[in-house]
């Protein structure tokens, strides 16, 4: 067997092959890594924008550990009063429609306007291990190396909506480390999309044409939520069958009564991959900004939004409360046996487990 050739540098006598990193720097990231900065530190670097205490932050915020939680409230109420100063926008559309190279079109337009932009995109989770799937990051080149921009993926967990239970707090911390317009990408897998529409001010449905879905706009459901809809993929031969589908699309849109705001929900077409049509959605949105701040709705939407967050995080609250119980959690197993074996009803069980509930809290 051949004697394997050394390398130049251990040609040499007194010069070893370098490593990687070195022990004493391997040690020193980990002892980093280990150590927390306090509820101060995290409250001074993300207003200053520091980005790295800026997602160590958000993972605070969406761990389930009590401690965590503390710190994590703590820093919330006093990046507070530095939020709220963005527009949000929520984007929602089926797989293949090309939300992550729309949205990352759209940030980049943004950020070469001088905007800094925060994408809170909501990836599916596994029901094996509860990760991400798709891992937006990595189909966002261009965006996140942009020093304008923020990408934060987040697994959406088991959350009804697609939407990350903790997104709402991850909105206030990006708003306080300065990021003036928030995107929210949900999954869109047919799931409710009520949770999002409950946290953005603007909410964009992305469709394409040519793919069968076109009479899917005349239900009800999600285009009544949609502010507007945009469809993407008008390029090259797909042009025609995009102007086609603009025009079925503001048929059935006027098919639906006045929106509370008073705005008529818009059809755009637009092509993320040739960067043709993105100029025409951002006017649109600031278009949209400016009559619902007029007209009062932008506010009341807002004051709406605090009061189902209030709702929702009690909600989340009792929960958790409930099944971290001890006993309620010893007596559940309990009470599945009695419902295999015939001999209560989940109604009844129920009502056992809530009633013991209520007398130990």
């Amino acid at each position: 067997m051949a004697k394997k050739k050394a390398s130049s540098l251990q040609d040499k006598d007194g010069v070893s092959q370098p490593e990687t990193t070195s022990k004493s720097s391997a040690k020193k990231i980990q002892s980093q890594r280990s150590k927390q900065p306090t509820a101060k530190e995290f409250i001074s670097g993300i207003l200053e924008g520091n980005i790295s205490l800026l997602s160590r932050a958000i993972t605070l915020v969406e761990s389930t550990n009590t401690k965590h939680q503390e710190k994590a409230n703590e820093i919330l109420n006093a990046c507070l009063p530095y939020a709220n100063s963005s527009v949000r926008v929520g984007i929602t559309g089926v797989p293949g429609v090309g939300k992550s190279t729309f949205i990352e079109a759209y940030g980049k337009y943004l950020t070469n306007k001088g905007k800094k932009v925060a994408v809170l995109a909501v990836d599916p989770s596994s029901s094996i291990n509860k990760g991400s799937i798709l891992g937006d990051k990595t189909r966002m080149e261009q965006l996140v190396t942009d020093k304008n921009a923020f990408i934060r993926p987040s697994p959406s967990g088991t959350s009804l909506g697609g939407v990350a239970q903790k997104t709402r707090e991850s909105i206030i911390l990006c708003e306080a480390a300065g990021y003036d317009t928030i995107i929210i990408e949900t999954v869109g897998v047919g799931q409710s999309e009520t949770m999002v529409h409950s946290m953005v001010d603007f909410f964009l449905l992305l469709k394409i044409a040519g793919a069968g879905d076109e009479l899917q706009g005349i239900k009800r459901g999600i285009i009544e939520m949609a502010d507007a809809i945009v469809i993407n993929k008008s390029d090259g031969e797909n042009v025609k069958n995009t102007k086609i589908a603009k025009v079925e699309f503001n048929r059935a849109l006027h098919l639906y009564p006045p929106k509370e705001s008073g705005w008529q929900p818009k059809v755009l077409t637009a092509s993320a991959l040739k960067n043709i049509g993105i100029d025409n959605v951002q006017e649109m949105i600031e278009e949209y900004i400016e009559f619902t701040k007029e007209n009062g709705y932008f506010d009341s939407k807002r004051n709406e939004q605090t009061q189902f967050w209030l709702e929702s995080t009690i909600k989340e609250g009792l929960y958790n409360s409930f099944f971290k119980n001890k006993l309620i959690s010893e007596t559940l197993k309990q009470e599945i046996d009695r419902l295999k074996n015939g001999e209560s009803t989940p109604f009844s069980s129920a009502q056992k487990l809530l009633k013991l509930y209520n007398e130990r809290s």
